[in-house]
């Protein structure tokens, strides 16, 4: 009996339509973010009490590509508050997570283990996160700032 693990392979499918889908979800948020630089916030509250706010602003913008930060302000004091970077590819009609906290640049897959402790499918990880938290803001959330 061998106990060897079968190294992890990556989905090209699995993580090409999490990308589109994250393509759809941010262009719903911020529909302008190829023409300007902008930002928004979207509070999610429960009742008077405010939960959190996510914050989107376009750090780049060029003919095709953007670079969106996605970062939750307002949490709970005990939860660490997550921060993404998004490329969003305009002609491929995607959106992926190329950093995240203090990683600048993620990798496809990561051996393990490694001295960062990154899992292996990391970066499907991280995507996958980014498509809940942008669904939950728009089935969930509203303007943070009132409309005068």
């Amino acid at each position: 009996m061998t106990l060897l693990r079968e190294r992890y392979r990556v989905d090209l499918v699995e993580l090409q339509s999490t990308c589109e889908a994250n393509y759809a979800r941010l262009m719903r948020l911020l529909p302008s973010m190829r023409n300007e630089h902008q930002s928004r916030r979207v509070a999610l509250s429960q009742g008077d009490h405010l939960l959190g706010v996510l914050n989107l602003e376009v750090l780049e913008s060029c003919p095709y590509t953007t670079t969106v930060c996605v970062r939750q302000e307002h949490s709970l004091p005990w939860l660490p508050v997550p921060q993404l970077h998004v490329r969003v590819y305009h002609d491929a009609r995607m959106a992926e997570v190329v950093g995240a906290e203090n990683a600048r640049r993620l990798h496809i897959r990561y051996t393990y283990p490694n001295a960062s402790m990154h899992q292996p499918d990391e970066k499907s990880q991280l995507n996958l996160f980014l498509g809940e938290w942008l669904s939950h803001c728009l089935a969930c959330g509203h303007e943070a700032q009132s409309v005068i």
